[in-house]
């Protein structure tokens, strides 16, 4: 059975895109940590993200980089945040995530509920700094 990132990544489920290409996927998360906090997401069915080839590793990084960038410009934030945590969804993952303390990517806080609207706002604001 595919992961729930699998279904996202072929369109079964549908997203909020911030990016993709032939080997990654980005897109909002639905119950995000802060306003903005994207999950990228390698198109291939992995669990660990060290078990990706290293090609997709290296490129991971440089896929990301200009999101979060945008996130960045988009929300008030001291920085992107970057975590690799893994146990919730079986699919490699990157979280990227506005904060300004260390707290803010606490992942045993509560997260956030968030309507349809805000999440297109969200999107919004994000595609309005990105630059691939």
């Amino acid at each position: 059975m595919p992961s729930i990132f699998t279904s996202i990544i072929r369109g079964d489920i549908p997203s909020y895109k911030i990016a993709e290409n032939d080997k990654f996927y980005a897109f909002l998360d639905i119950s995000p940590m802060a306003h903005g906090h994207v999950l990228v997401v390698p198109k291939i069915e992995v669990d660990k993200m060290y078990d990706l080839p290293v090609d997709y590793l290296a490129e991971l990084m440089v896929f990301a980089q200009p999101i979060a960038k945008a996130i960045e410009n988009a929300f008030p934030c001291k920085r992107c945040g970057f975590s690799i945590v893994g146990l919730e969804v079986p699919h490699a993952h990157l979280h990227l995530i506005p904060i300004n303390t260390m707290d803010d990517l606490n992942f045993t806080r509560k997260k956030m509920s968030v309507t349809p609207d805000e999440l297109k706002k969200d999107q919004q604001k994000i595609l309005s700094h990105f630059v691939s």
